[in-house]
């Protein structure tokens, strides 16, 4: 059974997909009421689930008139991705963002599922058994090689 994460994640994706421009602005007392949930379960979804790592661009205005816009990026050259991942993944990265990313490169079509799950594991605060100050920048190391590896064969 699917939580309610999940189907308001679903909802917004599918609207987001069927907007010309890949843009959407939702209410979030609206999402709320559609929902049954509190506005809180809402900034929760959005803040998680629509990440820059996962391709979202998220603004937000607070107030009466207040709305939640949420943009998939669409990046204009293959040159200007890979150079707009690696700036993302910089000198370190978290775990959660990196597998983050790594779903957004296995949604994309950059690999395949068994690379991501191989890279999730290579990722992982067990196989990167180290302190934090020391797993971030090692973890960012593999993920731009990752991206560079990938990047590469594509033959761009």
């Amino acid at each position: 059974m699917s939580s309610i994460s999940d189907i308001i994640e679903r909802y917004l994706i599918k609207i987001i997909n069927e907007a010309p421009a890949g843009t959407v602005q939702v209410k979030r007392s609206e999402l709320a009421d559609l929902f049954q949930c509190v506005p809180s379960q809402i900034n929760y979804v959005i803040s998680t689930r629509f990440t820059v790592e996962k391709g979202y661009i998220v603004e937000s205005k607070r107030g009466g008139g207040g709305y939640i816009r949420i943009r998939k990026v669409r990046i204009s050259s293959f040159k200007a991705y890979y150079d707009a991942l690696l700036r993302m993944i910089g000198s370190q990265i978290t775990q959660a963002a990196a597998e983050d990313l790594i779903a957004r490169l296995r949604e994309e079509d950059l690999m395949t599922d068994r690379e991501a799950k191989m890279i999730r594991q290579l990722i992982s605060r067990e196989v990167l058994n180290l302190p934090v100050h020391l797993r971030d920048p090692i973890r960012a190391r593999v993920m731009r090689a990752v991206v560079m590896t990938l990047f590469a064969s594509k033959g761009e």
